[in-house]
């Protein structure tokens, strides 16, 4: 039996030998400095920066243009259907003697207009015409027939009155423009 005792000592010596070394092991770890490895961290890469904005170009299409501000007024005037944009800056006039649509254009604080050329723009067609001061304005006069002036009237939404050293007119083809016309046919 001696021997069995010794075999069993000597294992329970190394069991609290082991025991000793494992308590051994966290007692200095608690004692010793800790240093923490941070976890990886996602790199961050800043979003690019987007490229300024660049301005709007002006139109250059007339069509393209803001329309002027302004509404149309229709009257009858002496015996002459009278159409009026934005306080006359733009006057259709039916002249029912001479059966012609007269253009006016005036503009308030503009100098005395001298005789020169208005072009008138619409969707399908585009022309100079003569004009010539009077009252304060440039008329034009148009034959009540004049191809032009269906274009007016029939323009997608709107027209252009250039030239005579004013500004350009982007006007509204509003009901008022067809009236003038067609009470002068």
């Amino acid at each position: 039996m001696g021997a069995v005792s010794f075999h069993t000592n000597a294992m329970k010596a190394n069991l609290l030998g082991a025991a000793a070394l494992v308590v051994g092991a966290f007692a200095l770890s608690s004692c010793a400095e800790q240093s923490v490895i941070p976890a990886a961290q996602p790199s961050y890469t800043p979003a690019p920066r987007p490229a300024p904005a660049l301005p709007t170009p002006a139109p250059t299409a007339w069509a393209d243009r803001p329309v002027t501000p302004g509404d149309w007024r229709w009257s009858m005037e002496g015996g002459q259907s009278v159409a009026r944009f934005a306080g006359g800056r733009l006057t259709l006039r039916c002249d029912p003697a001479a059966r012609a649509v007269r253009i006016e254009r005036g503009e308030a604080g503009a100098p005395a207009p001298a005789p020169t050329t208005l072009t008138i723009r619409t969707q399908t067609s585009s022309r100079a015409v003569s004009a010539l001061p009077q009252g304060g304005a440039l008329v034009a006069s148009l034959g009540a027939g004049d191809p032009l002036l269906d274009a007016m009237a029939f323009s997608r939404g709107r027209f252009a009155v250039e030239g005579g050293n004013l500004p350009s007119l982007y006007v509204p083809s509003w009901t008022e423009v067809s009236r003038v016309i067609e009470d002068c046919r």
